[in-house]
């Protein structure tokens, strides 16, 4: 009878990575699943000149001592950001090469992503604890490849795999949002690559969909509305549907017995969609709190119970 933990939208934050990966002993849980968007967004330069280090975090500048970088260090990559050691010289390069600085970039998230890797191995080594880790739409395409050189972790993204006599499929890919990230797509490609790997099930009454994008006016999906400039309506109160209706379309056709989500991190909740539980846990990342799911799955009866938590 496996227990399931499932939490998304990480972003980077590492502290909320390792409570993921604490999460396994804390709850008993004999599988873990991490929804998309489990990179960072934005590398922080530590400029080192004349011994002392100068860096600049949420607005506020910061000088200090060699002695010092290692807690800056854990600051930038609790809150989800790369730290990046550089030059005065380096910096200015970066600064003016937006090429080079796409590069640094894609190199220093691919590194946090093997050091995430490993640290999985080294936690979970000899367990038997199953992770599964699905990158989303804001992961760059190249970070599949990082997690397929893990000993440990699986990824999920585009697979149908057997946990413990229930089968999931997987995918990362989103419908198109205002941000033009780096796995979208129409919602008809979208809902050929759900079908794609959904017509092979055997059995829906015992499928988990792990999707990222949640279902269009589910509940799942209320998003703060934006005007075309990207700028907030009604100060961020007001609230609109943006999730797919592939995904939609998918859980009203095959009804499988549980749906995970994220993607849109305001949106926690659990809802029926006719027979199919759907969830999303929601995420609140920059806080480094690390919000999830439980769900207890039994072979008879399905989904024995579940619970959204946070810590």
């Amino acid at each position: 009878m496996p227990k399931v933990f499932f939490a998304t939208d990480l972003h980077g934050s590492e502290v909320c990575w390792r409570k993921f990966l604490n999460s396994a002993k804390f709850y008993d849980a004999d599988v873990l699943i991490c929804g998309g968007d489990m990179t960072g967004k934005a590398m922080i330069p530590i400029v080192e000149e004349n011994g002392h280090y100068t860096v600049t975090i949420a607005s506020e500048r910061q000088v200090v001592s060699a002695g010092e970088v290692g807690d800056i260090e854990s600051q930038i990559r609790r809150r989800g950001y790369y730290p990046l050691h550089v030059t005065p010289e380096r910096l200015q390069e970066l600064d003016e090469n937006a090429d080079v600085r796409k590069e640094t970039f894609q190199q220093i998230m691919l590194d946090g992503v093997r050091r995430w890797m490993e640290m999985a191995s080294e936690k979970l080594h000899g367990s038997g604890v199953r992770l599964f880790v699905c990158p989303g739409n804001d992961d760059e395409m190249e970070v599949d490849g990082v997690i397929r050189e893990s000993d440990l972790v699986e990824l999920g993204e585009g697979r149908m795999v057997e946990i413990d006599g229930f089968t999931m499929i997987s995918t990362g890919w989103s419908n198109h949002t205002p941000w033009n990230t780096h796995r979208e797509e129409t919602e008809e490609k979208l809902g050929e690559r759900i079908e794609a790997m959904a017509k092979q099930i055997a059995d829906p009454t015992r499928a988990i969909f792990n999707l990222h994008c949640p279902p269009y006016r589910s509940g799942l999906d209320e998003a703060p509305a934006i005007d075309a400039d990207m700028k907030l309506l009604h100060g961020g109160r007001a609230l609109r549907p943006v999730g797919s209706t592939a995904v939609r379309q998918a859980i009203d056709k095959h009804q499988p017995l549980l749906s995970l989500h994220g993607h849109i991190h305001e949106s926690k909740g659990a809802v029926k969609l006719g027979k199919t539980l759907s969830i999303n846990p929601g995420s609140a990342y920059e806080e480094g709190m690390l919000m999830g799911a439980i769900i207890n799955l039994d072979p008879n009866k399905g989904i024995k119970s579940y619970q959204l938590v946070n810590g």
